[in-house]
């Protein structure tokens, strides 16, 4: 198979991945950056830490590749207008016109009203291919009461269903 094949087949592969859709907030210290991001995951509990992935040619990669501190906001269903905005619809700090965002002692921008805003002291990157990996670990967190997901599937934005009954193993 030769690449072009495989990296349609691979976006294919990724709409089928349902994931949740944050808001990677940082500055620069002048500036703030904003933009919606599903390549987000956990990486440790000790310490506590996450990574997201970031293309080359974002507007917040230049800050978080000289050391940039930053904030993975976990959005709720209700955030689905800032995923848009921060998308593309709009660029610069004309991002920062909605949504409830506040500015941590630390100067890095966060949506108090995220499902989940974790504020993240950069802890190292490395390059590869289009993107460049960036981890953080974790400083604070603030999490809402609300659970309402918003996730990213097959191209669209939706929420999840009820939950699945879980069921027992039995031991």
């Amino acid at each position: 198979m030769n690449d072009i094949n495989l990296k349609a087949d691979m976006l294919q592969a990724m709409r089928r991945l349902a994931k949740s859709v944050t808001i990677i907030s940082t500055s620069n210290g002048s500036e703030r950056f904003a933009m919606a991001a599903t390549a987000v995951d956990s990486l440790s509990t000790e310490p506590p830490s996450l990574l997201i992935c970031i293309n080359k040619t974002a507007s917040p990669h230049a800050a978080l590749a000289t050391g940039a501190d930053f904030c993975v906001n976990i959005l709720g269903v209700e955030q689905q207008d800032l995923a848009h905005l921060c998308s593309g619809a709009i660029k610069g700090e004309a991002r920062f016109d909605r949504g409830n965002w506040l500015t941590s002692a630390g100067g890095i921008p966060y949506l108090g009203d995220a499902q989940s805003a974790i504020l993240c002291r950069q802890d190292g990157h490395f390059s590869y291919g289009t993107h460049t990996v960036f981890i953080g670990r974790i400083l604070q967190i603030h999490t809402s009461e609300a659970i309402t997901p918003l996730v990213y599937l097959d191209g669209t934005y939706t929420t999840t269903a009820k939950p699945v009954p879980s069921f027992a193993v039995a031991g």
